[in-house]
């Protein structure tokens, strides 16, 4: 008994030796990996970063901290810096990238990175490289002779660490909480800037080996970028919207990028709008719910800041916009300012081979000139597409046409369906539309014609206005083909002094009368078909002019050409010289009656 008490006494005490001997070799491990490695980690890993970026840029730090047993390090004070004197010379080269970057942060954090594989077998493999509140700063300025570049390295990064290592892998890259820089250097005047801050970025799986420069599956030696950033908000620089959303993901590896509920909001009520300017000025509103990208190409856009997507939906969602006829008019010339010419002179780069509008609510209001009423016209349930949107020559020189094929609830009664076709490469901003309007009730325009045109439809059946237009800067010249029925309309006035509107009953009467065709065809079958020739007034936007050539075929078809306009006017003159007599008569009686009283 007492000689097996011994034994197992003696195995214990040469246990605890051995894993004595072991802590202590683990201590000696750490302590050597933590005192005699940290100056010569430090002074590699910014001969490492000198050699591979070719004298571009140095990292600074102030400490070094390696644990071992943990398998975790860190950097503190961490500093990314480019040397401006060798940026200069790579321009003279033209060897100099378009992105030049400055990154600074507390600390640089490493998670698990495997020392013993690192002694065993010269590969140093990292779970996670951690970016702390990192602030970083990229400027961009592009470069003709990188126009051609690809996502890979021109000379393998494996060139310079083959020496130290057989692989550097690192399976993610966190920036956490960034605050992010850019500042564009490629316009004549002032830098432009744009700030984000609480950005995310995760890069996955960044490889250097004997192969990875050359695999084509790896965005310059990544298998993927992954972005996120949430509750975004910041104020236009013009002081008049907030533009928000909720939340941003993107990844490179599949180009789909998701924004949910974005909404450009005005700061501003809409009777204030435009008053701190001093003049009457759209005033937008939008949200969207969700606004989805598909086919992104990242290394097109860091390398030239160029936008390129296969296809854009915007889903479920509302424009709204508003202009308040109490303010001023600023009289600014407007030719040159169709969507499809300001998408041609914005200095952004971009092709957006498919856009998809699913659900969207457009409406259009102006406040009267009195501000007494609003009125309101609204293309509802929109859906539809856009092809072609672009402003890059090489793209136009193949195909010049954008076409968008829409359709919508007008007023929520009738039908719409409209297509558009802008050509891109027209000096004259020519573009064409051609629709149809079907099955609509009349009554439905009186949230627009009563507060703005002062006219109210009584009936009216629109069974098909069908029209054809080509236009450019100048002119546009078409057909409306406007079939109704049982049209009876009221002309009204505001009563001074009261928001309240009552019916002319002589001018109503007249234009029913004199004017109207009460239906189209008429009831000898005959039908109008208007020609319309319509100068465009080099102050009226792109959406006025469309109003404004429909309106002439609308009038032209229901009667109200300029003839009939002469003639209820000369009617309405005559009326007006019959009721002056009489009142003149009258007069002369009331001083005779009161000339006999004397």
């Amino acid at each position: 008994m007492t000689v097996n008490v011994g034994k197992k006494y003696i195995i214990l005490k040469w246990f605890a030796a051995a894993l004595l001997f072991v802590a202590l070799i683990l201590i000696g491990i750490t302590w050597y990996f933590s005192v005699k490695l940290k100056p010569i980690v430090t002074a590699e890993l910014k001969e490492l970063v000198l050699k591979t970026t070719e004298n571009l840029y140095q990292v600074d730090f102030s400490a070094v901290n390696v644990n071992v047993l943990t398998g975790i390090s860190s950097l503190s004070d961490v500093t990314i810096t480019p040397d401006t004197a060798v940026y200069r010379q790579l321009i003279a080269l033209k060897h100099a990238p378009n992105n030049l970057y400055k990154i600074k942060l507390k600390k640089l954090a490493v998670r698990n990175f495997h020392p013993f594989r690192l002694w065993r077998d010269k590969k140093l493999n990292i779970d996670l490289l951690l970016f702390d509140n990192p602030s970083i700063e990229m400027t961009n300025r592009q470069f003709d002779y990188n126009d051609e570049k690809l996502p890979h390295p021109i000379k393998s990064p494996y060139d310079y660490i083959e020496k130290y290592l057989k692989e550097l892998r690192i399976k993610t890259v966190d920036f956490k909480n960034a605050s992010f820089k850019y500042i564009d250097n490629n316009t004549p005047d002032q830098p432009k800037i744009d700030y984000v801050d609480s950005l995310n970025i995760t890069l996955k799986d960044w490889l250097i080996d004997r192969h990875s420069a050359n695999d084509k599956s790896r965005l310059y030696l990544l298998k993927d970028v992954i972005i996120n950033l949430n509750a975004y908000s910041y104020a236009t620089s013009d002081s008049l919207y907030f533009v928000k959303f909720n939340r941003l993901d993107f990844a490179a590896s599949s180009g789909k990028l998701d924004v949910k509920n974005f909404s450009l909001e005005p700061r501003e009520s809409e009777h204030q709008f435009g008053s701190t300017l001093g003049y009457a000025k759209d005033r937008y509103n939008i949200q969207i719910s969700s606004i989805g990208f598909t086919g992104i190409n990242l290394p097109l856009y860091i390398l030239k800041q160029e936008l390129f997507a296969r296809e854009m939906t915007l889903a479920d969602g509302t424009l709204a916009v508003l202009n308040n006829n109490t303010l001023p008019k600023k009289v600014v010339n407007k030719i040159g300012s169709y969507p499809h010419q300001l998408l041609q002179k914005a200095n952004a780069k971009l092709t957006i081979a498919k856009l998809n509008l699913d659900n969207i609510d457009i409406s259009y209001s102006e406040f009267g000139q009195e501000g007494k009423g609003k009125g309101v016209i609204m293309f509802e349930e929109t859906r539809g597409t856009i092809t072609n949107v672009t402003n890059l020559e090489k793209v136009i020189a193949k195909d010049s046409l954008a076409v968008a094929a829409l359709t919508s609830r007008v007023m929520g009664s009738g039908k719409l369906d409209v297509n558009f076709k802008f050509n891109l490469a027209a000096k004259d901003g020519a573009f064409s539309y051609a629709g149809v309007l079907e099955d609509m009730e009349g009554r439905a325009f009186n949230r627009i014609t009563k507060p703005l045109g002062l006219v109210k439809v009584n009936s009216g059946h629109i069974d098909k206005l069908a029209f054809d237009v080509k236009a450019n800067d100048e002119v546009a010249k078409g057909t409306v083909s406007f079939a109704y029925k049982d049209l009876s309309l009221a002309v009204l006035k505001r009563v001074k002094g009261e928001d309240r509107l009552v019916k002319q009953g002589l001018i109503s009467f007249l234009a029913n009368a004199l004017v109207i065709n009460s239906s189209n065809p008429s009831v000898d079958g005959k039908f109008v078909t208007a020609t319309v020739d319509y100068k465009r007034v080099p102050t009226a936007s792109f959406f006025n002019f469309i109003w404004k050539t429909l309106f002439q075929g609308v009038k032209y078809s229901v009667g109200f050409t300029p003839a009939k306009e002469k003639k209820i006017k000369e009617q309405i003159a005559k009326f007006g010289k019959i009721k002056a007599d009489r009142q003149a008569r009258q007069k002369r009686r009331a001083e005779r009656l009161k000339r006999v009283k004397r």
